[in-house]
């Protein structure tokens, strides 16, 4: 009842912002693994790609961890132009370690700012956090070079293309914040938004709906922010990725 409470008084204007800003990240989203694709000699159009993203991220909403929309792609792509699965699953599964990476880069950002960092320096593990935000893009370039060495030209453009995705779902959230009324805590809200994109991403809810609230919940309980406003953010997150998601029913074609 206080959550639906603090999504009574929502400012209409800032929250069709957000819906905007999504939709830009979504964009860049799908133009970063169109990168990927080509890299992997899997080339397809700006137009078809964008349709496809959508479509994906339609089945995204009733499959956990997005695996639906990316397993949607790679059908298609198959299908249709008969290019390589394991090359297909490649550029998918490069895609989203990339966005996981910018993910945990921006977070790291984010920790070392205010009540974040007083949280790390109480607990400890400010030595562990800054060894961890050095070593994440080395770590990740070296992975790339064993691991799928083809796509090594590929990152610097894609790495680019995954800030710029987080950093407009940041500004996103930034403006479903600004709909609810918050003033104050901000760095902490956005720190727990982006530590509950990277658990959205383990597969074990239908579009991450309970592991950001979770996370949300949890977090009260070190960092300066409102039980209810975090979990009317999230459920507010995942309204704007649904009614966003769900263009791709009007875009399917089977």
């Amino acid at each position: 009842e206080a959550t639906w409470q603090v999504i009574k008084g929502l400012a209409i204007f800032p929250f069709l912002l957000a819906l905007v800003l999504f939709n830009f990240s979504k964009v860049l989203s799908a133009f970063r693994l169109q990168t990927f694709f080509e890299a992997g000699g899997n080339p397809i159009g700006v137009n078809e790609n964008l349709r496809l993203y959508y479509i994906g991220m339609f089945y995204n909403l009733f499959l956990p961890g997005g695996i639906g929309g990316d397993g949607y792609k790679v059908y298609r792509l198959n299908k249709k132009y008969s290019y390589a699965v394991k090359s297909l699953i490649a550029g998918t599964l490069l895609d989203r370690l990339s966005g996981l990476v910018a993910l945990l880069a921006l977070a790291a950002c984010l920790a070392f700012l205010g009540p974040n960092w007083q949280f790390f320096q109480a607990n400890g593990l400010q030595v562990l956090l800054i060894i961890a935000t050095v070593m994440l893009y080395p770590v990740w370039f070296a992975s790339l070079r064993w691991l799928f060495s083809s796509y090594r030209a590929t990152s610097p453009k894609a790495d680019v293309q995954s800030l710029g995705v987080q950093l407009f779902q940041v500004l996103s959230a930034l403006a479903i914040l600004f709909s609810l009324g918050v003033e104050e805590a901000y760095l902490s809200y956005l720190f727990l938004f982006l530590i509950s994109s990277v658990v959205a991403v383990i597969p074990f809810t239908i579009g991450g709906v309970g592991a950001r609230e979770l996370v949300m919940v949890l977090g009260v309980a070190y960092l300066p922010i409102d039980a209810n406003t975090a979990v009317a953010f999230t459920l507010l997150f995942f309204l704007i990725t649904a009614l966003s998601s769900f263009v791709g029913i009007f875009l399917r074609d089977d």
